[in-house]
């Protein structure tokens, strides 16, 4: 069974710093994309960032390219989303999600791509 479980999310003050985790099991990262959403209140979920650790494609949204970085260690099935220089406007709920995607396909930041979603974590920044 495919289950994705993020952590690390919390309050901190603007200019600082948090690093997500998600955690995969029952498959392994070589095979998937890991993509990183969220979704703030009364907006659309957006594509944050998003890896394939196998063919090495990583890919940012133009909001967070230079604060957030995407990286993974295979070893323990896990992807991390390291957030610099958090602004207000980055509160939302933060989700991972997975799709199998052969290596050369690259990542996508659409969320229909997806099809398995951990269950969220919040992160606030305050100002």
């Amino acid at each position: 069974e495919v289950q994705l479980v993020e952590s690390g999310g919390g309050l901190v003050q603007t200019g600082g710093s948090l690093r997500l985790s998600c955690a995969a099991s029952g498959f392994t990262l070589d095979y998937y994309a890991i993509g990183w959403f969220r979704q703030a209140p009364g907006k659309e979920r957006e594509g944050v960032s998003c890896l394939h650790s196998r063919d090495g494609s990583i890919v940012h949204t133009d909001s967070v390219r230079g604060r957030f970085t995407i990286s993974s260690d295979n070893a323990r099935n896990t992807v991390y989303l390291q957030m610099n220089s958090l602004k207000p406007e980055d509160t939302a709920v933060y989700y991972c999600a997975a799709a199998r995607r052969a290596s050369g396909h690259g990542c996508s930041r659409l969320a229909h791509e997806y099809g398995y979603w951990g269950q969220g974590t919040q992160v606030t920044v305050s100002s």
